[in-house]
């Protein structure tokens, strides 16, 4: 998401999205970190951790993603490119994947894998994608000269 708009009210959300929007990412990359130890061990204190760590990473998701509804489609600017575009479903889709995989952890520890390591590869990587297109889009927007 790009800073177009220099209202304070506008930059305040973009220092509120620019705050919270990796948080989440962690939390989710040690979901599938402890879901991968997990599934080498079977101690179960691996499995019950990332169930914790997928329910923070949702509520702490919830505030980024609505001020990038906002920004991305209900802007001053209508005309969001579609990178932005690409990068809101990403995300989006890396959410729904994360709430699934929060209810197969809900689950005993012995059902949670495999289907909780494959959402949890599917949710990192959906998320670490739609990361790598912000970077790109926010360094080839520079290299135009459009700062």
């Amino acid at each position: 998401m790009r800073v177009e708009n220099k209202s304070s009210q506008f930059r305040l959300m973009a220092a509120v999205f620019n705050l919270l929007n990796p948080i989440p990412f962690g939390f989710f990359v040690a979901v599938l970190i402890f879901d991968v130890i997990y599934a080498s061990s079977a101690e179960i204190l691996w499995v019950k951790s990332a169930a914790w760590l997928v329910s923070i990473g949702l509520v702490i998701a919830i505030v980024p993603r609505l001020i990038n509804l906002g920004y991305v489609w209900f802007g001053k600017n209508p005309a969001s490119s579609l990178i932005e575009k690409v990068e809101f479903w990403l995300n989006g889709f890396g959410i729904i994947t994360a709430l699934i995989n929060a209810f197969v952890h809900s689950r005993d520890a012995y059902a949670v894998i495999p289907d909780g390591l494959w959402l949890s590869v599917a949710t990192v990587a959906l998320m670490a994608i739609a990361r790598v297109i912000s970077v790109w889009e926010n360094i080839s927007f520079k290299e135009v000269g459009h700062e």
